[in-house]
C-alpha cells in the first residue's frame, strides 16, 4: 500500500513595494521555513529549478568540509590543542 506524502504548495504573488517588488509570505510558509521578519532567505538554483532556503548553503558546505578535516586529522588537532 502506497502512502501519499502531501507536499506544501502555496501560490505567492509578487507585489509592488515602493520602487521595488516583494512577495508576501503567509504564516504557514513562514512557520515551515522557520523564518521571521528580518531573516534572510537564499535562492538556490538546482536541477529542479530554484529553491528558497532559510540557511546559507555555502556555509553548510564549509561546515561539512571543516568536519571532514577535523575527523581526518583528529590526532593532529588534539596534539595542537595541548
Amino acid at each position: 500500500m502506497k502512502r501519499s506524502v502531501e507536499k506544501l504548495m502555496i501560490k505567492l504573488e509578487v507585489t509592488k513595494l515602493g520602487d521595488s517588488v516583494g512577495v508576501i509570505f503567509p504564516k504557514q510558509l513562514l512557520d515551515k521555513l522557520k523564518i521571521n521578519q528580518g531573516n534572510s532567505l537564499y535562492a538556490v538554483e538546482t536541477k529542479n529549478g530554484v529553491e528558497l532556503k532559510s540557511y546559507d548553503p555555502e556555509l553548510i558546505k564549509q561546515m561539512e568540509i571543516a568536519e571532514e578535516i577535523m575527523s581526518e586529522d583528529e590526532d593532529v588537532l588534539k596534539k595542537l590543542a595541548e
